[in-house]
């Protein structure tokens, strides 16, 4: 407790911070959130310590006001520590718990709307359909203009069109505090099986117990993870504990959200970017005041202001997407073991296929293993096969166009999309592209067509009849002649909606879907495809990684991966770990019911060993091969990466930083400054960019280091320094 009149340091959120010094009005414990004043900006932070001195006593500014929360001293030191793992200042780590600025505030005073969903006269657009799916993610709670624009994605004159239409209903004028402080009880209403009961009693036992132990469930697709860590839930929610359920991408979670208020009998407190302003401060209030204790989030809901958390459950807790690349580098998963541990409560870890990190802390005994070895229910797991396309090359086909194109999949692979089809079976495409064409150039001069702001091509997407890039979402027409020399321009490469031109013309009877980011933009759009996929209104669904995460469908008999090379021949370490994982997952979604499944991959290298693991199920001699050569190489989890990422909007200003961070770069045992070179992508949004890469062996602590070259050198205000501790992409 620091009494009144004593001088404090105060953390504040942002990137730079690492505490000011203020003067207390009144008591105030460590950790306490409290109102202050930054350069005449009004602002919240907590207390972090007693106050350094090192500003005269005359010109410390009082703290405004004290509020009646605070965060833990684990909570503390779950700050510190992220921050020197990550190298990012705490100032940066507060800021990811104090991102809900309305959360300290009276509810403003705004016109807000509703959806009006007796109205089913009115036409609708796909914009109109993004909003109306906007306020289902939202439960029709009402929303502000600002609100609709920035979760729907839509323009303002959209909106103005559907309150002109009545399909936007004006309400209150002031936004009230919701509760979700659902009760939970268990439903009684699922049967572990033998090997689900002896994983379920091991994590029980750990929770019954306390203090830290992370488990890994290791189960292949559909054995029933979901259930085992639902019973641990259960048991950490009924003792008292708050628990949260971290998923790599909520969208993707609707059948999760029907399951858990089935076992559970309330639906859960569902965290994710796509909230309204409101409804995120009620959850970051409800979670402060211990009123909710139960919720299912990315990544980012662990940095809710947690009280009394007593388990998190990692699901897919391979999925890069737990990996942060946007204020500041962390990965998710870890950042949730080292709150757990600090803490002192359980960690699960999910997935059929762990990443080569966790398989490499069960080996050492770090974590615990809980493997399921069977389908749950008798459901068998699929065959899976691959075709040759050296052999068995597609035929061309005729597109509505009337232009004959070059076809992707291959005689066998019709034969069988045919034959499921005939059956009343379903058929799942997979291609980890998007658009028509990844190419679109001259084949007299060479020219291709690339993004002004991007060193990467742009990719022509056929329902836009445009181009777009990838990495910044520019837009650009598409011209019939090259501007270089006047000759044609043509598309090469297959893209997602290339195979569905090409199953339409050859399957004209099939009813298609297509399922990427550009066609589900909202978890309503998805929702209807999963709904139409289980009452058997499509025959084929045609998508990218979206459809590997944890879709059940249990007459999908069929899955067909256009091009299973896609990934094995990047410079990427992770390459071939990634390409197994994500061909598994994919694979994974065939035969989930009572008819058999199977699985075929198209590929020019049946012989390589992450194909051949993928067909004879040999996942762990595939991990154990690939560690072995990591071990090798002294690469992650057997070395350490620190990548330092430089950028600039001046190309020259850039390369003399770059010069002159080479020329103080330290020497140290069991440690290598490589670089500078060009980022894979030399430019992206128009900003130029070079990358150092650190390396050093498993027991090297690279951070002090970095952190003291980085010391060395006084960054420019037109020069951005991004730390990537142990990085996921080499972009």
């Amino acid at each position: 407790m620091f009494k009144s009149g004593t001088i404090v340091k105060v953390l504040l959120p942002n990137v730079v911070n690492f505490g000011y010094d203020y003067r207390l009005e009144s008591d105030a414990d460590l950790g306490a959130f409290v109102g202050v004043t930054l350069m005449n900006r009004s602002c919240v932070g907590i207390i972090w310590g007693a106050g350094d001195g090192a500003v005269a006593p005359e010109k410390i500014k009082n703290i405004k006001k004290v509020f009646p929360w605070k965060m833990s001293v684990p909570d503390l030191q779950w700050i510190q520590k992220m921050s020197e793992w990550t190298l990012m200042a705490p100032g940066a780590v507060l800021r990811l718990i104090l991102n809900v600025p309305d959360a300290f505030c009276e509810p403003k005073t705004e016109q807000l709307y509703t959806y009006n969903f007796d109205d089913d006269k009115v036409k609708m657009t796909e914009s109109r359909q993004m909003v109306k799916d906007a306020f289902e993610l939202n439960d029709n709670d009402a929303m502000s203009v600002s609100d609709i624009q920035n979760i729907a994605h839509v323009g303002l004159s959209v909106i103005k069109t559907m309150i002109g239409r009545g399909m936007l209903v004006p309400v209150a004028m002031r936004t009230i505090e919701k509760s979700f402080a659902y009760e939970y009880r268990d439903m009684g209403n699922v049967q572990l099986n033998d090997e689900q009961r002896a994983a379920a009693d091991k994590i029980a036992h750990d929770i019954k117990c306390g203090g830290f132990s992370v488990n890994l469930l290791d189960g292949i697709t559909g054995s029933g993870k979901t259930q085992v860590y639902f019973d641990s839930v259960w048991r950490a929610y009924s003792a008292g504990q708050s628990v949260l359920l971290m998923m790599p991408e909520i969208s993707l979670t609707a059948q999760f959200i029907k399951r858990f208020e089935s076992r559970f009998g309330a639906p859960p407190v569902v965290w994710h970017s796509n909230l309204t302003a409101a409804r995120r401060r009620d959850i970051w209030r409800g979670v402060m005041r211990g009123e909710i204790r139960m919720v299912v989030g990315t990544r980012s809901a662990l940095f809710l202001p947690w009280q009394n958390l007593g388990l998190v459950v990692v699901d897919e807790e391979h999925d890069s997407s737990y990996k942060q690349e946007d204020m500041g580098n962390y990965h998710g998963r870890d950042m949730a073991i080292l709150r757990a541990k600090l803490s002192n409560f359980p960690v699960v870890l999910a997935s059929a296929t762990p990443s080569e990190e966790t398989m490499h802390n069960v080996e050492i005994g770090r974590f615990g293993h809980l493997v399921l070895h069977s389908r749950y229910g008798g459901a068998t797991l699929p065959n899976i096969e691959t075709i040759d396309l050296r052999e068995h090359r597609p035929d061309n086909y005729t597109a509505d166009s009337d232009e004959v194109r070059n076809g992707a999949l291959s005689p066998v692979m019709c034969d069988e999309i045919k034959k499921t089809i005939d059956a009343h079976h379903q058929v799942m495409l997979f291609i980890n592209r998007r658009g028509f064409a990844p190419i679109v150039g001259c084949k007299k001069c060479g020219w291709v067509a690339t993004c002004p702001d991007c060193s990467v091509g742009m990719t022509y997407h056929k329902r836009l009849g445009k181009l777009l890039c990838h990495m910044c979402g520019r837009v650009m027409g598409l011209d019939e002649k090259c501007p270089e020399c006047g000759g044609d321009v043509s598309m090469r490469g297959v893209g997602l909606e290339k195979i569905e031109e090409e199953v339409k013309a050859r399957f004209p009877n099939a009813r298609t879907a297509l399922v990427s980011s550009d066609t589900m933009m909202s978890r309503g759009a998805l929702e209807r495809m999963v709904s139409k996929m289980e009452s058997g209104e499509l025959d084929v669904i045609i998508g990218t990684q979206i459809l590997a995460k944890g879709h059940h469908f249990p007459n999908l008999t069929l899955v067909g991966v256009v091009d299973a090379d896609m990934g094995l021949f990047g410079t990427d370490f992770r390459a071939a770990e990634h390409t197994f994982q994500q061909l598994f997952q994919v694979a994974g979604r065939a035969g989930r019911g009572r008819t058999p499944g199977r699985v075929l991959l198209q590929t020019y290298n049946p012989d390589h060993p992450v194909l051949k693991a993928i067909c004879a199920g040999n996942r762990d001699e595939f991990l154990r091969a690939d560690m072995d050569a990591r071990r090798t190489a002294h690469m992650p989890p057997f070395g350490q990466l620190i990548a330092v990422i430089i950028e600039s909007k001046k190309e020259s200003v850039l390369k003399k930083f770059c010069d002159e961070l080479a020329h103080v770069a330290p020497n140290a045992n069991g440690a290598r400054i490589m670089g500078p070179v060009m980022a894979q992508v030399y430019q992206a949004r128009n900003w130029y960019r070079m990358r150092f890469l650190v390396a050093g062996d498993a027991r090297a602590h690279l951070q002090p280091l970095v952190r003291v070259w980085l010391s060395r050198v006084r960054v420019p205000a037109n020069v951005r320094v991004k730390i990537d501790v142990n990085p996921m992409n080499f972009m």
